[in-house]
């Protein structure tokens, strides 16, 4: 195939690749304890029956010790070819308060040019870039393809670690594309040179054997809730800097987003200020960040008049690229135990940790990537950095490290991932479908390979 006639494909299949994303968007597959678990194994099978549309003569769900099944596919390459793996998730967040999407969450709904649901963006819209650039072949791959798509990247990540630990050659690729990223802006054409990688932990602190009057006993009786607010607080200073000793700022050498940029795509109300110090890139992609994520204590509408005698918190630690997570969680608990006021008893539980990922200068695959993308998107991409984590990318470099990991995608950073209103831009999607596609294509050139 031409590139002309690759692009023609993508384009002139987008409405089947749109009703594809419905479908799979609308499957409510939060991975997450308490979740009910028959809507994830339902993504796995639709997530396998895409990947059979897409031509492979292999597709299969695979187990993952303690977690939900992975959806694997593959093709052999052509002699001489490279063989290239595709990654993406079919799990996504848990939708959040109802009332705060414009649309409902599980019900996907086009709305100028964008596709609104939990899951459109991150990361259905990377399993569908999948099955969109690779149906523009027919089934004649110009490379040799591998598929993974994990069910359960979002709460435990860190299964598929260990599953290709013990499957390396079932994954094992020359070149690996993660489609769980996306560009700064929708057109602004990037690759993801790093990532920060993940610990979290919840915290617990008990102070009484049962809650009591706060009109009899508040003054004299220690309030769980009080003490872990002021435990979670010290982590910071008065600037938002974290406090915690042994996690210095880092330094990211390429270009951040302008704090106007950072501003407007956050949602920064008027007349707040941004936290922390040093440059934005530094901030986001190269230091560690502390969030408290949740919080067990009575709501608002149940409150009563008591001093309370248990609190609960989840935090997540977000840790540059060259630093340990085990590490990292190790000294924030040491940190938190230090700073608990009144004896009161600490308890730390339900410990997560992926490691981040730091990308080579690039070589074959980066330059058919860089190719591809301005061909796409009608300029070269650069480098940026990403303040989320992808558990399984760390692994793959470290089980092939020959392989070139090139991180791209559809999930735009106004995409709302992981908030209400999450959309993909659907023009967004169908560069990125092409920019995949045309990569297959430049790397299984005989030039791409030297020859």
């Amino acid at each position: 195939m031409t590139p002309d006639q690759i692009e023609s494909a993508v384009a002139a299949s987008m409405p089947q690749t749109v009703e594809d994303l419905k479908r799979l968007a609308a499957i409510p597959s939060v991975a997450f304890p308490g979740h009910p678990e028959e809507p994830v194994f339902a993504a796995a099978a639709v997530t396998e029956e895409l990947l059979r549309s897409a031509g492979l003569p292999h597709v299969q769900q695979v187990a993952v010790e303690g977690s939900f099944p992975a959806v694997y596919g593959e093709a052999p390459a052509p002699p001489g070819a490279p063989t290239v793996l595709l990654y993406a998730h079919y799990d996504v967040q848990p939708a959040g308060d109802p009332a705060a999407w414009r649309t409902p969450p599980f019900e996907p709904t086009l709305i100028d040019g964008r596709l609104y649901g939990r899951g459109t963006a991150d990361d259905k819209s990377g399993v569908i870039s999948h099955v969109a650039a690779l149906r523009a072949f027919r089934g004649r791959f110009p490379v040799g393809v591998k598929v993974i798509v994990e069910g359960q990247e979002e709460y435990a990540g860190e299964r598929l670690e260990a599953f290709v630990e013990r499957n390396p050659e079932l994954l094992r690729a020359d070149a690996v594309v993660v489609a769980d990223t996306g560009n700064p802006r929708l057109g602004d054409p990037a690759v993801t040179t790093s990532l920060r990688g993940m610990a979290a932990f919840t915290v617990e602190v008990r102070t009484l054997r049962e809650p009591v009057h706060s009109g009899q006993f508040g003054g004299a009786a220690p309030d769980a809730l009080a003490a872990l607010m002021r435990m979670l607080t010290s982590l910071h200073d008065d600037n938002g800097d974290i406090r915690v000793p042994g996690l210095p700022r880092g330094t990211f050498l390429g270009q951040g987003p302008s704090e106007e940029e950072f501003r407007k795509t956050a949602g920064v109300l008027d007349g707040v200020s941004l936290v922390g110090s040093g440059a934005l890139a530094d901030r986001l992609w190269s230091s560690y960040a502390i969030t408290v994520t949740g919080m067990d204590v009575p709501t608002v509408p149940q409150a009563i008049n008591a001093v309370q005698p248990v609190a609960r918190a989840r935090v997540t630690v977000r840790v540059p690229p060259a630093g340990d997570p085990k590490t990292t969680v190790n000294a924030v608990v040491d940190f938190l135990r230090q700073v608990a006021p009144w004896g009161v008893q600490v308890g730390f539980g339900d410990f997560t940790v992926g490691s981040g990922f730091q990308a080579d200068s690039g070589g074959t695959a980066r330059a058919a990537l860089n190719r591809a993308m301005e061909r796409a998107f009608g300029r070269p991409p650069r480098d940026v950095g990403a303040g989320g984590s992808i558990p399984l990318v760390n692994t793959l470099l470290k089980q092939f490290p020959a392989a070139e990991i090139l991180l791209f995608g559809a999930e735009d950073e106004d995409a709302g991932c992981h908030a209400p209103n999450e959309r993909v831009d659907l023009e967004e999607l169908r560069k990125v479908a092409t920019t995949e596609a045309l990569f297959l294509h430049e790397l299984g050139l005989p030039s791409a390979l030297g020859v």
